[in-house]
């Protein structure tokens, strides 16, 4: 931590300047299956893991800042669109700019994937961004909504098409390697992280949806303001265990931090939990990339038991599991209580006709 954010958060992670917690990343392409080639013309995924005292935080985002659409309905015919046509098991540039011309409001992440951003480097030397728009609260209970921006230390740098293709051809694990050999070689990559402010009333009065995923804040009206730096210095000791397993949800918060409106951030709070329980088991917290670090296993929900692959902490033992309950397990904890959110106007299908 580099600055003093308290005024905003309660989180300990941001409890004061010069704390320093443990985290992991991840980065990947997106349309591309396992195997695909790392200089393709694609969005990256952006996965932040960050083991802190009360609890894992997950800020799982994109190399850019805004997405294609902000109905989470449409997230199957975006993956049918871009992934391998059902007929010819080929990529359809026609399913691809058919689905993205039908739809107006991706304009802008179509703009910033075929500009020289959709071709980074390598990992090292791209910009993070939460995308969606997150919200804080602090210890009296007032909320404010925010972005998170990760900006590279090493600069931005990014590739033609012709040398694109001529790295693919010759690497196609062309920014692994640039990522994995500067780690090995003690050439840590890091990033700085910002937030920009929207207050409440500020949103109300904003010109436009503030929670369109697929709009930015202008840095004009909402300064970026400074919170951190993390740097990586390890790589995984085996890609499996400690890669292939990872698993992110946005639902991974702490106190003091917390959701918004943004309709596909809510998509995105059940579909990824539901993801992970398909591919890992409904204990995959337990593998350790996944496992807290310094909260004890006491801490650990007790409302959480058996299933396959049950090994931590004893199942739980015996103890009482549910609540409430009259032997004064799991009391209420009012420190921890978000602050309301007011609704207001019509409720209805969001932005689809499906």
């Amino acid at each position: 931590v580099t600055n003093d954010i308290t005024q905003y958060t309660s989180a300990s992670i941001f409890s004061e300047v010069g704390k320093q917690t443990e985290m992991f990343a991840r980065f990947s392409t997106v349309a591309g299956e396992r195997g695909a080639a790392d200089a393709e013309r694609d969005i990256r995924g952006f996965a932040l893991k960050f083991y802190t005292d009360e609890g894992n935080w997950d800020l799982v985002g994109n190399n850019t800042p805004v997405f294609f659409f902000r109905d989470p309905k449409l997230f199957a015919s975006l993956n049918h669109a871009v992934k391998r046509d059902p007929r010819t098991n080929m990529r359809s540039a026609q399913n691809n700019w058919d689905f993205w011309t039908s739809l107006p409001e991706a304009l802008h992440q179509v703009t910033i994937l075929m500009s020289d951003r959709g071709i980074p480097k390598g990992f090292r030397n791209m910009h993070g961004f939460g995308s969606h728009t997150y919200s804080m609260y602090n210890d009296k209970g007032e909320r404010v909504w925010v972005k998170f921006h990760h900006r590279t230390q090493q600069g931005i740098e990014n590739l033609q098409p012709d040398e694109a293709a001529k790295i693919i051809a010759d690497d196609r694990e062309s920014s692994q390697r640039d990522l994995f050999e500067a780690i090995e070689n003690k050439d840590y990559p890091k990033w700085k992280t910002y937030i920009q402010v929207m207050t409440e009333e500020q949103a109300r009065n904003h010109k436009d949806n503030p929670f369109d995923l697929t709009k930015v804040w202008y840095k004009g009206d909402y300064p970026l303001i400074e919170v951190g730096e993390w740097e990586l210095n390890r790589n995984p000791d085996n890609y499996f265990q400690d890669v292939e397993q990872a698993a992110f949800a946005p639902t991974n918060i702490v106190p003091g931090l917390d959701f918004s409106p943004d309709k596909m951030l809510q998509g995105r709070l059940f579909s990824y939990g539901d993801a992970q329980r398909y591919r890992l088991g409904v204990n995959h917290w337990q593998i350790p990339v996944n496992q807290p670090k310094g909260v004890g296993v006491e801490n650990i929900c007790p409302f959480s038991r058996d299933g396959q692959m049950r090994i931590l902490d004893n199942n739980q033992g015996g103890g009482t599991h549910y609540y409430p309950n009259s032997d004064g397990s799991f009391e209420d904890q009012p420190e921890f209580k978000k602050p309301g959110l007011k609704v207001e106007g019509e409720a209805y299908e969001y932005d689809s006709d499906l």
